[in-house]
């Protein structure tokens, strides 16, 4: 049976999460651009709601009224969930979502009240890593795919796609975390380098086995391994221009904008790297359950999104 879908709920999901990838970039924009304490107070600017939007203030403050709109986005997103979502787990993530929301922007006011301690700076990125991630879900959640009917492929054995896909989604995750590290000084480069070298062997493994035959009975996590795939390419050959061209205008008197669009580029599509191995993991568990009582690897038989609510 069918369930009744929220298509407004879902594409404010969408937008919402969308917005929070602008997000991302605006805040790549605000450390590519060495533009950390162009404001040094907080939550004001110069006291002010709107200060002159000249040099460094322009990415600082510009990137708090993305994030304060954000955080509205997601105010009213944490609400409509929880007035007309029946499924109580989607109502305590949309909660979720808000408490991240709030945890970001008490990180970003902290390191601009301390002088961007870089620990503090790197937490500051992990939270907005999985702040990103929580609103994919919640979008993918209030999708009339996942409260559909949806054949479920039975294993007898635990699906191998699923571990490996988690395992992608912690070796992205620590990755990421490396080069928050770099850009603000926490670490060196070497670190980052060594993550990139990994990550392709997990993110590969899980694409691969995407593939297996069994599960030419679920096109949608082989679609979602084919783009974890193309946009790990993607986020490799963004990280080799980053580095070209942070090397080759290390002593220029300011960041360059071949510098600044490449390291941001890098960012934001390693945030959705990310994203998409989360969906890749999702998806599993909505196509992909044990078999049945007797049942070896059983043909494929419907399930509705709220049967596996437990995803």
């Amino acid at each position: 049976m069918t369930t009744t879908t929220n298509r407004g709920l879902h594409r404010f999901a969408i937008f919402t999460a969308c917005w929070t990838l602008f997000l991302l970039v605006a805040g790549a924009l605000v450390t590519s651009n060495d533009a950390g304490l162009a404001v040094p107070d907080w939550p004001l600017s110069y006291g002010s709601l709107t200060p002159p939007m000249v040099g460094g203030i322009f990415y600082e403050h510009g990137h708090r009224m993305v994030a304060t709109m954000a955080g509205l986005l997601t105010i009213i997103l944490a609400v409509w969930v929880s007035r007309r979502e029946s499924r109580a787990w989607m109502r305590r993530l949309g909660w979720a979502a808000l408490g991240a929301v709030i945890a970001q922007g008490l990180l970003g006011g902290i390191t601009v009240k301390f002088f961007l301690p870089p620990w503090v700076s790197v937490a500051h990125a992990a939270v907005a890593q999985s702040f990103f991630c929580i609103l994919v879900a919640l979008a993918l959640f209030t999708s009339s795919w996942w409260q559909s009917d949806v054949q479920v492929i039975r294993y007898s054995e635990h699906p191998p796609v699923r571990d490996r896909a988690i395992k992608a989604v912690v070796a992205i995750f620590i990755q990421l975390l490396l080069g928050a590290a770099y850009r603000h000084h926490a670490l060196g480069l070497l670190p980052h380098l060594l993550g990139a070298a990994v990550v392709p062997a997990f993110v590969l493994s899980a694409t691969s086995s995407t593939r297996d035959r069994r599960l030419n009975a679920a096109p949608a996590l082989a679609r979602c391994g084919a783009v974890l795939k193309h946009v790990l390419c993607a986020q490799l050959v963004l990280g080799g221009a980053a580095l070209w061209s942070r090397l080759s205008t290390q002593h220029a008197p300011q960041p360059m904008p071949v510098m600044v669009f490449f390291t941001v580029a890098h960012t934001a599509v390693g945030a959705l790297t990310l994203a998409a191995a989360v969906l890749v993991v999702l998806v599993s568990y909505r196509v992909l359950g044990p078999a049945l009582p007797g049942e070896v690897n059983a043909s494929p038989s419907p399930m509705t999104g709220q049967e596996s609510g437990a995803a």
